[in-house]
């Protein structure tokens, strides 16, 4: 990322907004996050991945990198339009917990009665919209909708169990499934319409309010998605369309078993061989959806983890080379100067590191790991570059005042030391750390905004490898003016904002 400017910004998913409808979406209170950032003197909010989830909920694990999440469509625009009857969004629901299992069903009801709704009373400019903006996306668009249109046909079986002809995307199958399932492709295509309209509102809003959009892009896609469907030749898969090797990260510290994510992994010799197409169609979308873009799992474009799809555990894996430079030299060909955060957590590599100054990509330093050694830890503030990201903490951590109820005695001790927390219990450490992040050297600074209300670990998005995550939300009571009013002093002293 090629800007110098120092600026400061705040982590919250979408989902984790307040909201009448069961989970935060794109509706008024996304645009009241975007004037309290303003208030609060942020330049950045960055989200997670913003495509429909996949098992487990996880905004990692989707069933498209170029769709928007359905759940994030927001019910307001539609009722304006009188698509939607009020009185069908009568319902009661946990206003800080997302229940999964009974909000999706809900929701795509609800959808598919203003997709009815638009249908029936939608003007001819807006049917006109619609059609110009499918054909400007047709390129993901086709593929996504006759997928989702099958997946519901076929349920629950994944895209290799479908009958032969369409997991083996036969042209004349195709051709009659479009057919066949024409107003299931229309009710998709009406659904990411609708992302979109919402989602570039919301992005020209924080734009007049000096607030940049940072995205997330995880490296792998999964399995059962469009995108596997409809270029299999593209992953290491078997005749059936089953994957051969799966991704992970090998036994460590953390894991003696490793982590078996069980992401089909890319043939990365069809994707140089094919010009790296298609992912430099997917960065560019990314890029149509955010001005800035986090690069989840960087160490996997020097070398990965392949774990043979029949292991249950990453234990019996081995280190494969990825693309390296060709594949950011051919996306920067194609797209230019990249506006890319490289997320170099883990065991990092000289090659990896390389990679990285290579590119000029910022790297990630998270605060809430650098106490566990000595004071010649890369994460400490004063063994930073500029070139850097700095974190509290991520959506992978605990919240701040979580983590340090949870430190060890060393860690602890060290961070008191360090932080000038000697007296601190766990009140204060959160605006400590935040301090310690916002006046370090590193170009951009982030938090949790679970880390600027003072939160406990009950309050953490998710915990790596642990089900039941992604469900948080906050409400509007918890949040003090001063909060706000802090955070901007911090932010102007810190010569990341404006007085």
């Amino acid at each position: 990322m090629s800007s110098p400017a120092r600026a400061a910004g705040v982590i919250l998913h979408p989902t984790s907004l307040p909201g009448p409808h069961g989970a935060g979406d794109l509706g008024p209170h996304a645009y009241y996050f975007v004037d309290w950032l303003h208030t609060a003197g942020q330049s950045l909010w960055q989200t997670l991945p913003l495509g429909p989830v996949g098992p487990g909920y996880s905004p990692y694990m989707g069933s498209s990198a170029f769709a928007g999440n359905p759940l994030l469509v927001a019910f307001e625009p539609l009722l304006a339009r009188g698509w939607l009857d009020a009185a069908s969004l009568q319902a009661t629901w946990d206003d800080t917990r997302i229940d999964y299992v009974a909000l999706v069903p809900w929701r795509l009801q609800i959808l598919r009665q203003a997709f009815a709704g638009f249908e029936q009373r939608s003007t001819v400019q807006e049917r006109a919209d619609l059609t110009a903006w499918a054909q400007t996306q047709a390129h993901w668009l086709d593929d996504y909708t006759l997928f989702m249109a099958l997946d519901q046909a076929c349920h629950p079986a994944l895209w290799p169990q479908w009958p032969q002809p369409l997991a083996q995307r036969d042209p004349q199958a195709l051709a009659d499934a479009r057919v066949q399932h024409a107003p299931e492709l229309a009710f998709w295509c009406f659904v990411q319409w609708q992302f979109e309209l919402q989602w570039q509102a919301l992005k020209n809003y924080a734009h007049g309010k000096g607030v940049r959009l940072v995205g997330d892009l995880p490296i792998f896609i999964a399995h059962h998605s469009a995108d596997c469907w409809a270029r299999p030749d593209l992953y290491l898969l078997d005749a059936s369309g089953q994957p051969r090797v799966v991704a992970g990260v090998p036994p460590d510290f953390f894991s003696a078993t490793g982590q078996r994510w069980g992401n089909p992994l890319y043939d990365w010799a069809a994707m140089a061989a094919d010009g790296y197409r298609w992912w430099i169609a997917r960065l560019r979308r990314q890029l149509q959806l955010a001005d800035v873009i986090r690069i989840d799992h960087f160490r996997g474009f020097v070398d990965y983890w392949e774990i043979p799809a029949t292991e249950p555990t990453a234990i019996h894996g081995c280190w494969q080379p990825g693309p390296g430079l060709a594949l950011f030299t051919a996306l920067s060909e194609a797209l230019g100067a990249l506006p890319i955060i490289a997320e170099d957590l883990g065991i990092i590599t000289p090659e990896v590191m390389a990679l990285r100054e290579r590119t000029g990509f910022p790297g990630m330093r998270v605060l809430q790991f650098a106490f566990s050694g000595d004071a010649s830890h890369p994460f400490l503030p004063h063994n930073f570059d500029p070139n850097t990201v700095v974190y509290t903490g991520t959506h992978d951590n605990d919240t701040v005042p979580g983590w340090w109820a949870s430190c060890n005695p060393h860690e602890r001790a060290f961070a008191a030391q360090y932080l000038g927390l000697e007296n601190c219990h766990e009140q204060g450490v959160h605006w400590a750390m935040l301090r310690a992040a916002w006046l370090s050297v590193a170009h951009l600074a982030l938090c949790q905004f679970q880390d600027v209300l003072g939160l406990d670990g009950q309050h953490r998005m998710n915990t790596p490898g642990s089900m039941g995550c992604w469900s948080w939300r906050f409400k509007w009571e918890w949040v003090e003016p001063q909060m706000a009013t802090q955070l901007a002093r911090l932010t102007a002293a810190s010569g990341r904002g404006r007085f």
